[in-house]
């Protein structure tokens, strides 16, 4: 059933990225936040935060372990909390302000997916690591497809590791009523394809938005299919 085993009940979606096209309105926003951070720090030295750094350390993760990660991948290892907090929180209000004034474009051949898989039974959970879950939901009108959401203010509340570990996707299954063998997740990010890897469920789809450059280390990841849009595996 859509590119599924038959003892897959459930399906856990991320979200930017695989639902929506908010991954580039995220991608900007962390890039004009690093970006000023590092100019400000060693101007001399600068080098800007890449599209490649974004998939490496950023993509996918917790907003707070998205900047140590990629800090650190730069050998930047002396920020206090504080700092990580604002490079985080600016991040997000220039996040907020695109969401405001470019709005929301689900991507079709994830919203054929949707109304194929609720058409079919399957039952559909979203599981993102940011904070504006709901928000962006609500703004791509996909919220009447979705049964339970567990985003980044669940992983903050309960106290859960951030992807690549499995926590939210665990969560997500639980909440559902489901073990993880009946569950498939859907991925557009490295890490979140590791944390379903980790979590042991029943089947990973991978989305590769890059033109194929990211196929590779999805399978290796543990990826059980990829596919370029969620389209494919809807039937004609």
């Amino acid at each position: 059933m859509l590119g599924l085993p038959e003892t897959v009940t459930v399906a856990l979606f991320d979200l930017d990225g695989v639902l929506t096209s908010t991954a580039v309105l995220h991608r900007s926003a962390w890039k004009r936040a690093f970006d000023a951070y590092l100019r400000e720090r060693d101007p001399e030295g600068f080098a800007e935060f890449t599209a490649q750094d974004y998939l490496d350390y950023v993509d996918g993760r917790p907003r707070t372990d998205g900047v140590r990660t990629f800090l650190a991948s730069r050998g930047i290892t002396d920020v206090d909390e504080a700092t990580v907090e604002e490079i985080g929180t600016g991040k997000n209000e220039m996040f907020l302000t695109a969401l405001e004034s470019e709005g929301v474009t689900p991507y079709p051949g994830s919203v054929r997916y949707l109304e194929a898989a609720k058409a079919a039974g399957l039952r559909i959970a979203v599981v993102t690591s940011s904070k504006n879950g709901e928000a962006v939901l609500e703004a791509a009108d996909l919220s009447k497809y979705v049964e339970i959401r567990v985003d980044g203010l669940d992983v903050v509340a309960r106290g859960l590791n951030g992807k690549p570990a499995p926590d939210s996707f665990l969560l997500g299954a639980r909440l559902m009523g489901v073990e993880p063998a009946h569950a498939a997740v859907f991925e557009d990010a490295i890490s979140g394809v590791t944390a379903a890897a980790a979590g042991n469920f029943g089947y990973i789809v991978a989305i590769d938005r890059h033109d194929g450059e990211q196929t590779e280390a999805m399978r290796a990841a543990g990826a059980s299919v990829v596919v370029a849009d969620l389209d494919e595996l809807v039937p004609a």
